[in-house]
């Protein structure tokens, strides 16, 4: 069975969906040919080896990639990333009807705008079943992050991708709450599935790079956030709970690592509040996070409060339960009865600092045998309801059905 997996990024880009997603197809017993761009997220730039040219075919570790041209641009400007987004659909949309060798599903990743688009179309000429998987609601995402601010602008958004909906013959989605939205929104229960993301297993799993100079040393109780720090996770109300718990558990305290538009902001708060008990480190390259992570005594996840974050499941989740540590989950809805249900965190109220300082307090109030009872717990979840293995067997399935 042939898929063509249809996806503006793809290795060398980092991506979820990437080769990784590839390979295991493969292995499943798939035909698969990766449909993409040439690779220039997240700088705007072309990688080093590659140069737009008409089409370009290459074998990645036994993955047929195709690349179509795009015009290279991830920066603040809206044209430029408009005609990012853009120019990959139309590439797309033309390889896709004319020359890509018929496949018997097409499955395409995100976004609805452009990528929706083109496999809407080029289902409608090629007459093949369309797999499409969802990773951000939209408009509902362009509102909540102040991407798109005009509310008619988001209401042709919403349209389109009512549109592109309707046109695809399954829909998959990250999270019981986008499944209930959809539904709410008319499309059949029957057509959209539930497949949980996963993380970079080998990373994770198998965790390396040392540990930053400026990393608390032994003695502390180091809580860390990795990833981006920007509107959406509202973490100056995390530094609000840090000036609690200092005053309360100064052995306790909260690193922060990665990149961002408010990383500034953040550390002109701490410095503001006299904040010993706080770092920020540098982004730390995919390869070598999951050795940092392990090195952690437990994990944060902070969104801030909007109906949106209540159905999605932040993809660091799954990282931070492939490592195994404790959670100290500060995102209310799907993604708290995920750690509920496998026993392996704290949970908190989001931007409340009272609630986010209790928490801390009470996972380093544990036994060292409590904590590593959720280590086993968090890893036996991730391995049984959320690995690369498990969705890709539920990915294959859904092709094969599509395919009949």
């Amino acid at each position: 069975m042939r898929i063509l997996l249809l996806t503006q990024w793809f290795d060398p880009e980092p991506t979820y969906k990437g080769l990784y997603f590839a390979k295991e197809l493969q292995k499943q017993g798939f035909e698969v040919e990766v449909l993409t761009g040439f690779p220039n997220y997240p700088g705007g730039k072309i990688y080093p080896g590659y140069k737009i040219q008409l089409y370009k075919k290459e074998v990645i570790e036994g993955v047929l990639v195709t690349r179509v041209p795009l015009y290279p641009s991830h920066d603040q400007r809206e044209i430029g990333r408009v005609l990012n987004y853009v120019s990959f659909a139309v590439s797309a949309l033309v390889y896709g009807v004319l020359r890509a060798k018929r496949p018997d599903v097409v499955y395409a990743y995100h976004p609805p705008l452009t990528v929706g688009i083109a496999v809407s179309l080029i289902r409608l000429f090629r007459r093949v079943p369309v797999v499409y998987d969802i990773q951000d609601m939209w408009p509902d995402t362009l509102r909540a992050t102040g991407m798109v601010s005009n509310s008619r602008a988001l209401d042709i958004v919403g349209r389109i991708c009512k549109l592109v909906y309707r046109s695809v013959d399954r829909i998959v989605v990250l999270s019981p709450g986008f499944r209930k939205l959809l539904v709410e929104r008319g499309v059949p229960e029957r057509k959209v599935d539930v497949i949980y993301n996963w993380c970079d297993e080998a990373s994770m799993g198998n965790p390396a790079g040392e540990i930053p100079k400026d990393f608390f040393g032994s003695g502390s109780f180091a809580i860390v956030f990795a990833g981006n720090m920007g509107k959406a996770q509202a973490l100056d109300a995390v530094l609000v709970a840090a000036e609690i718990v200092q005053k309360k558990a100064p052995e306790i305290c909260f690193v922060f690592i990665g990149g961002g538009v408010e990383v500034d902001n953040l550390k002109s708060l701490a410095h503001e509040k006299n904040l010993h008990n706080v770092r920020f480190l540098q982004p730390v390259p995919m390869a070598e996070i999951g050795g940092v992570l392990a090195k952690a005594d437990a994990l944060l996840i902070h969104l801030r409060k909007d109906p949106l974050f209540t159905i999605t499941i932040p993809s660091k989740t799954q990282a931070y339960m492939a490592v195994g540590k404790p959670l100290l989950m500060a995102v209310e809805g799907d993604v708290a009865d995920l750690v509920k249900a496998a026993g392996c965190g704290v949970i908190a109220e989001p931007e409340n600092p009272e609630s986010i300082a209790d928490a801390a307090l009470k996972l380093f109030s544990l036994s060292s045998a409590e904590r590593n009872a959720m280590t086993e717990r968090s890893k036996e979840y991730y391995k049984s309801k959320l690995s690369l293995n498990v969705g890709v067997e539920k990915f294959a399935a859904i092709f094969r059905q599509s395919a009949k």
